[in-house]
């Protein structure tokens, strides 16, 4: 197959742009649009990167966490409160980690608006902070509101704060995993870098509007970027995300469409300490949608050594760190409420061509740090000063995540099962479920299909029927060949030549 070369593929993504982007800004009368965007973009990449001293007082650079919590924006404050629309916009205020400010406008129908900072929109709590030493900075990043579970109550929907950071949630969810515009050499011994958006300008909707537009602009030493965001809150909240990308070097590895997320423990993997909670992480899993429409899921880990790993193809049909158990009882916390937390879906728009979806897990030794990362690597970055188009939809979704319609992977455990006297072979139970099991003929012979790369020996594998699930449970005993190194297993099921299940594909770590 001839891979696409980076001008086709940018060719391909201008037709897109201008199918995308003609038409969409009918409502504002003034033309600002996306190419006014990517031509701030263009500049910044033509010139030396500056990185902007820090302007914290000493004040706020030594909050904390919990002292930064403590400072609030006002709601009485918030963006269009008095405007009778539908969304509303709050702010964060500099300090703690967020030391360099975010320049915030409003794209009006006939001007574009900086929205200023002042300390005046702020309670300050117990910081003991002094609000006329506030005057100067500027905002650290910002939320959108809108009515999402009631229509009497505008709910936080969608955050940006911190580098490229940004999350959402759907109807009745909490925050848990996170996307970011960005990723430059994640996992990649010499080091990463956070580019950050430096600026953002976001169109005042109509009284109707069900959808919202917000640029970006991102800057780091060796790229920058333009974005468009279109937020459609919902059940499922989905954003169309459009960017143009410049860099000003070449890198070692360039993210597209980077989630973030935390996995510290679960089914597949016991806690190092007591816990009362079964399972802690905001993701229990990467799944992939291959462009031959291959499901392939892989069970993350919290390993002892950085762990990345990755899966080839042309054109990925879609990736996401996927939150799929919704059991509260699998979690039994009160507060985090991990079972609400989202699913986060990249959908790419377009031809993205030959690349990697690449899975990168950092240990952990806590709930606190988000140790996972995922993304897509292109194998043809573009060279410095290129454009490079790229666009996908991503949706943060809950019960009704992405999966396939027949059957998929609902759970992954490990440990010594039915043996005596514990050796050194390891069981590992996964459970498939979907409705592809009801339409079975009866009496149909269901085979697991099981693999395992040079570094485990497969000892026995067996299938049962799962009467309390109605699915099917595939069971592996497997010895580690070297302790030193992890082990890669593969295992799918059949009946005669057809494929029943996604494709479970399990990285044992080191331990």
């Amino acid at each position: 197959m001839i891979r696409p070369t980076i001008s086709f593929r940018l060719s391909i993504f201008a037709a897109l742009f201008a199918s995308v982007l003609c038409g969409s800004y009918s409502a504002t009368a003034f033309a600002f649009d996306f190419a006014d965007v990517a031509q701030r973009a263009m500049q910044l990449a033509a010139a030396p990167f500056k990185n902007p001293p820090s302007n914290l007082p000493k004040e706020l650079q030594a909050l904390d966490y919990d002292r930064y919590r403590d400072i609030h924006f006002k709601p009485d404050q918030a963006y269009w409160r008095n405007a009778g629309l539908p969304f509303e916009l709050a702010f964060f205020h500099q300090g703690f980690y967020y030391d360099q400010p975010v320049r915030m406008n409003e794209v009006a129908a006939d001007e574009i608006r900086e929205i200023p900072f002042s300390p005046a929109l702020f309670d300050y709590g117990k910081t003991s902070l002094d609000a006329q030493e506030m005057l100067g900075l500027g905002f650290a990043g910002f939320r959108v509101h809108y009515p999402l579970n009631t229509p009497a109550y505008k709910d936080e929907v969608l955050v940006f704060l911190g580098a490229s950071y940004f999350r959402a949630i759907g109807k009745g969810g909490r925050y848990g995993s996170s996307a970011r515009g960005l990723a430059l050499d994640t996992g990649v011994m010499s080091g990463e870098e956070f580019p950050r958006f430096v600026e953002f300008w976001i169109e005042r909707p109509t009284a109707r509007a069900k959808e919202i537009v917000i640029y970006g602009l991102l800057d780091s030493r060796r790229a920058t970027a333009a974005y468009r965001f279109v937020l459609r809150p919902g059940g499922e909240t989905v954003m169309d995300v459009s960017a143009r990308l410049y860099l000003r070097e070449n890198v070692a590895k360039l993210g597209i469409a980077p989630l973030t997320s935390m996995y510290f423990f679960g089914e597949n993997q016991h806690p190092q300490k007591e816990d009362f909670r079964p399972e802690v992480h905001n993701s229990d899993g990467l799944s992939v949608l291959t462009d031959t429409h291959e499901w392939l899921w892989r069970p993350l880990v919290n390993p002892k050594r950085l762990l990345v790993t990755s899966f080839a193809m042309n054109n990925p049909a879609g990736f996401g760190l996927m939150q799929r158990d919704r059991n509260f009882a699998s979690y039994e916390d009160l507060e985090a409420r991990y079972e609400l937390r989202p699913s986060a879906w990249v959908e790419p728009l377009g031809s993205w061509g030959s690349g990697r979806v690449e899975l990168v897990q950092i240990p952990t030794q806590d709930e606190t740090n988000d140790n996972i990362v995922a993304f897509w690597v292109p194998d043809n970055p573009p060279p410095p000063g290129q454009p490079f188009d790229f666009a996908y939809r991503l949706s943060w979704q809950s019960r009704s995540a992405q999966r396939p319609a027949s059957s998929w992977v609902a759970q992954t455990r490990r440990g010594h099962g039915y043996v005596r006297k514990p050796d050194d072979s390891i069981l590992l139970t996964i459970d498939f479920e979907g409705p592809v099991f009801d339409k079975l003929a009866e009496g149909a012979n269901v085979a697991s299909v099981v693999s395992a790369d040079g570094n485990g020996k497969i000892l026995e594998h067996n299938i049962y029927r799962n009467e309390a699930s109605g699915g099917w449970r595939s069971a592996i005993r497997l010895r580690r060949v070297d302790d030193d190194k992890p082990v890669e297993l593969r295992a799918h099921l059949r009946s005669g030549d057809r494929v029943l299940s996604e494709s479970w594909n399990y990285i044992l770590p080191v331990q």
